[in-house]
């Protein structure tokens, strides 16, 4: 008999395995992929380790998590710098003076926030949608070029019709700083990320393949208790109808040239191109291999983002009023489940960042030690 059925091999999965089985308990981890890591997961491809699901970038402020995961793999020192093409024009993210310049010219701090203050006057009153919000933090210049096709493209939807708590803050930067993360910690774990869950999960045993919901009553009678990494609805056999994703969909190129782009990621913020943004893999790990040769080929990833629907994989949930008060009903169903804990970003139902994933793995296998 188990102590813990641990359903999905990701971030969180994998995290609270290692905790509580370093403290004596008896573990079973299944995941229905054929590997472990979730959507973390990394492919050696022509020595590149390829992002399978999309571009991650372990960030943090928490000094504590960051230590806790150096424990598992050593991490480079990549800094995310992205760059935004809008049809051709290539503009510096975050929002800062490099941005600033290319867009109206100007050279001072003092000149780029009198242009946004200038333009930010336009809204008056409390914004009422997504594009209201935006002018009203970075102004219409900044809007129209660098968030309104990039954003329509992700949800799918005209800024007029998306909610204006989608986006909170806007990040303006008076300085020529292109660290998009502002954390103190950031980097890439050296070897890619399925080496860190493979190290997380040493000497634990991993069923892949495995199907939690299709085998349900037979592993649930292995363990005392499960913790429950996939979409709640699911769990629940979606008895209240379904929760709302935008999925992504990549189309993965091996190149064979040197530099197909000069920098990990390229965001296309018009509306016009398909994708949502370029990857080059090897800049993660600034284009040499485990010995510090250069590359000589190169993999891209252009990703688009699309409605979800069954069978696809989710990976943003759609945090309107709707589906809020959905996952409140699914949470209730799930506060009721006795046996039962739901974590990580599809049991919450909300987007975590990596570090937020394993502090809160951390916390809830603290909770269990008690």
């Amino acid at each position: 008999m188990y102590d813990y059925l641990i359903v999905g091999s990701g971030l969180f999965g994998a995290t609270f395995a290692r905790q509580v089985t370093d403290a004596g308990k008896r573990v079973l981890v299944v995941d229905k992929r054929p590997n472990v890591a979730g959507n973390i997961y990394t492919e050696t491809i022509e020595g590149i380790h390829v992002h399978k699901y999309g571009a991650h970038i372990f960030h943090t402020n928490d000094k504590r998590v960051w230590d806790y995961v150096n424990r598992f793999a050593d991490f480079n020192r990549f800094t995310n710098a992205p760059v935004a093409n809008y049809r051709g024009e290539l503009y510096s993210l975050p929002f800062n003076m490099y941005t600033f310049n290319k867009m109206w010219g100007v050279v001072t701090p003092e000149e780029a926030r009198a242009k946004i203050d200038e333009q930010r006057r336009e809204i008056t009153g409390e914004p009422k949608n997504l594009e209201e919000q935006a002018i009203s933090l970075v102004g219409r210049d900044i809007f129209e070029k660098l968030v309104k096709g990039y954003t329509e493209k992700q949800w799918g939807r005209d800024c007029r019709d998306l909610p204006a708590f989608i986006i909170r803050r806007l990040p303006v930067r008076l300085t020529f700083d292109n660290n998009y993360f502002n954390a103190l910690y950031q980097g890439i774990p050296i070897g890619g990320y399925t080496k860190l869950v493979e190290n997380l999960l040493e000497g634990i045993e991993v069923r892949l393949n495995c199907d939690y919901l299709e085998n349900r009553a037979e592993l649930d009678a292995l363990a005392a208790k499960v913790i429950y990494t996939g979409p709640i609805d699911a769990f629940f056999g979606f008895r209240l109808g379904a929760l709302e994703y935008r999925s992504v969909r990549f189309e993965t190129q091996l190149l064979d040239i040197p530099n197909f782009q000069g920098n990990a990621a390229v965001n296309y913020t018009d509306r016009e191109t398909p994708w949502t943004r370029i990857i080059e893999h090897k800049w993660f790990e600034f284009g040499k291999d485990a010995e510090g040769n250069d590359l000589p080929k190169t993999v891209i990833s252009r990703e688009y983002s699309s409605e979800w629907k069954p069978g696809d994989e989710p990976y943003y949930p759609v945090n309107d009023e709707r589906n809020g008060a959905l996952y409140e009903q699914y949470r209730a169903l799930a506060d009721a489940e006795s046996r039962v804990i739901f974590g990580g970003r599809l049991g919450a139902y909300r987007y975590y960042d990596m570090d937020q994933t394993v502090a809160a793995a951390l916390a809830l296998s603290e909770a269990e030690l008690v």
